[in-house]
């Protein structure tokens, strides 16, 4: 059976190495991030003077710390006011990723469970299903878009008039379900306004009062509020006319839609929210293993290239995934984006309506992200013992007569099935020192992270111990 899960599995495999110090220079020193910089501000100069765009505020973060900001075009046009990293911005959707941490606090907290039915906290919820034994809607179907809901509450995006709480509680017994929970991806705005109420009935506080407590001021974003209006607002302006002019839109209250819409933030305070969800140690709004139920993955589109976690958006770029969330307010388009692996992250706040900044921030994180991501990365010093070279061979699998042959790279062993298809088919053993290894793939078939040791007799190996099973040395085929 190991055999078939590596003749599976395919890696490029790379030498391994034991983690050294990491550089002292900060990486925004270093060259090819500078580099990236440039680059990437050539090409965003060109789209705001080709597309007419009034300004875009950017920044980039590796782990804690926020690398590179900076503010293209201007805050108001009029006036030219430069855009900058604190220039406040609606952000949009990407308030929901609140409304996900402030309910996975109170599950923390023992107040409320994710597999919760809604009408457990809000005996108002009394919506038509989609079908007669649907089911009742849970709060991790809010929070993931799986609940079937529909996408609004009414024609706030039309009127700018966005309902109060006692009228979505008037609202909801009119109102029937799209699909099925659990049926499939659907983006619900609707959906993260009740898990807001959610919060407040469990709570006994507003949604902005909670959230200021008990998010915002812990991450010190001193700069993030909610449904403010803000003199320190970017202008915001609608999408260009054929004509080439810009309408100013007015500041919109989300009212009880603010936990799916309703906040406002900065480039600078958005870096200090992509820092907690990097975070594995010290003061956190959540804990650890919080965060890494709010990132995973928990519904897909139909095309499997998007999806959700809780709260938390993610996306397929070349690739890669990458999670965050976009956002889309009157005058105000946002996206941050972040790269688990390598502790990278972006964020993106334009003050207008067609700026598509989840392509500003695909080109930012192809540009400066992955200079930093490369930067930051340690020089390695190499883990390695020549006379491991005796592990190289061929072993069968008492499973099914398999041969899994172990071979020798450059200071590097490799497994690979005798009749996998390719010879880029390969499992890396990574040494842990003292012929000790951890088998590592892509897959998450086989004993995957576990040890891989070799027994020996008379000086001869013997066996290769692969987590709890066993192959035996043979001698060709």
């Amino acid at each position: 059976m190991l055999t078939r899960t590596i003749a599976l599995a395919l890696l490029l495999a790379t030498p391994a190495f034991a983690q050294a110090a990491p550089p002292t220079a900060t990486l925004a020193e270093n060259p090819d991030v500078a580099a990236a910089t440039r680059l990437f501000s050539a090409w965003l100069e060109g789209q705001i003077a080709y597309r007419g765009l009034p300004g875009v505020a950017v920044g980039v973060v590796h782990d804690q710390q926020l690398v590179w900001s900076k503010g293209y075009g201007f805050a108001d046009v009029a006036s030219k006011k430069p855009m900058s990293a604190d220039t406040r911005f609606r952000i949009a959707s990407n308030s929901k990723l609140f409304a996900a941490i402030a309910i996975l606090q109170l599950r923390e907290a023992g107040k409320l469970r994710l597999d919760d039915p809604v009408v457990k906290h809000l005996p108002w919820f009394t919506m038509k299903p989609a079908g007669p034994d649907d089911g009742p809607i849970t709060i991790e179907q809010l929070l993931s878009h799986s609940s079937g809901l529909q996408r609004e509450a009414g024609d706030h995006w039309s009127s700018f008039d966005f309902p109060t709480e006692a009228e979505l509680i008037k609202l909801m017994p009119e109102r029937q379900a799209t699909f099925p929970p659990q049926t499939r991806w659907k983006y619900s705005n609707l959906a993260f306004a009740v898990a807001g109420l959610v919060v407040e009935k469990v709570t006994g506080k507003r949604w902005a009062d909670y959230v200021t407590a008990n998010i915002t001021t812990p991450l010190g974003m001193t700069a993030t509020s909610i449904d403010n209006p803000d003199p320190g607002l970017a202008t915001p302006y609608a999408s260009r006319t054929p004509e080439g002019t810009r309408r100013i839109l007015p500041f919109m209250d989300a009212s009880g839609m603010a936990a799916a819409t309703g906040m406002t933030s900065t480039v600078t305070d958005l870096a200090k929210f992509i820092s907690a969800q990097l975070r594995t140690s010290g003061p956190n709004v959540l804990s650890a293993g919080s965060w890494r139920e709010a990132l995973r993955v928990r519904s897909v589109d139909e095309t499997w290239e998007n999806g959700s976690g809780l709260g938390f958006d993610h996306a397929r770029v070349k690739g890669r995934t990458f999670v965050g969330h976009g956002g889309g307010y009157p005058g105000n388009t946002t996206m941050t984006r972040v790269q688990l692996n390598d502790k990278v992250g972006v964020v993106v706040l334009t003050n207008t309506n067609d700026s598509n900044p989840g392509d500003i921030a695909n080109q930012l994180l192809a540009t400066v992200g992955d200079a930093v991501a490369k930067a930051a990365k340690a020089k390695p010093t190499p883990l390695w013992d020549d006379a491991w070279a005796r592990f190289a061979g061929r072993y069968r699998s008492p499973y099914d007569d398999g041969v899994t042959q172990v071979v020798l790279l450059n200071k590097q062993l490799v497994l690979l099935s005798a009749n996998g298809p390719a010879a880029e088919t390969k499992v890396v053993l990574e040494p842990l020192g003292e012929g000790r290894f951890t088998l590592m793939a892509p897959t998450g078939g086989g004993p995957v992270g576990e040890v891989v040791r070799f027994e020996e007799k008379d000086g001869k190996v013997t066996r290769m111990i692969l987590g709890d099973g066993w192959n035996t040395r043979i001698e060709g085929w």
